[in-house]
């Protein structure tokens, strides 16, 4: 690949690839923009909490005896919720419908992204929730647990990309 533009989304969103007035360096005819990963006013979206430094918070959501988890409006709609109380940004939602039940489906925000597989017939659902930036994932959590009158709902929390930025 040769340039640090591989695609865009469609919406003119700034990729942080190159802003004019920045410092840059020629690689191959692409501008590549030098910055310091602790600078403040870098637009990384890098989380920076209690001394750590990570890519985002990724939320593994098992949401255990739930209803509707068959109902692709409703997990488009909870998808919704989530941007919304999360305070992300929704690009795009995706969710395809198995026969003869599941649903699989994908919420692409600018900050990365909430999944979902589902197996209904045993009221199981499997999400991802990875948010980078000021989003708020933890908050995903409950509406999910509304949205399908869980009984349980699991939750394990990975810091991506921590550690790799000392």
């Amino acid at each position: 690949m040769d340039t640090a533009h591989l695609f865009r989304l469609g919406m003119d969103l700034e990729t942080g690839a190159t802003h004019e007035g920045e410092n840059t360096i020629e690689d191959r005819g692409a501008d590549i923009v030098v910055r310091d990963v602790f600078d403040a006013d870098r637009e990384d979206h890098f989380i920076r909490r209690d001394g750590r430094t990570f890519a985002g918070t990724h939320l593994i959501i098992e949401v255990v005896r739930g209803t509707g988890l068959d109902d692709e409006m409703r997990i488009q709609q909870a998808f919704r919720d989530c941007v919304t109380a999360c305070g992300a940004t929704l690009l795009h939602i995706h969710t395809h419908k198995f026969s003869p039940q599941g649903v699989s489906g994908v919420a692409v925000l600018a900050e990365s992204h909430i999944s979902v597989h589902t197996w209904p017939e045993i009221g199981y659902g499997a999400f991802d929730v990875f948010m980078c930036g000021d989003a708020q994932p933890w908050k995903a959590v409950d509406i999910l647990r509304d949205a399908f009158s869980a009984e349980d709902v699991r939750v394990n929390e990975l810091l991506r990309g921590d550690g790799l930025v000392e």
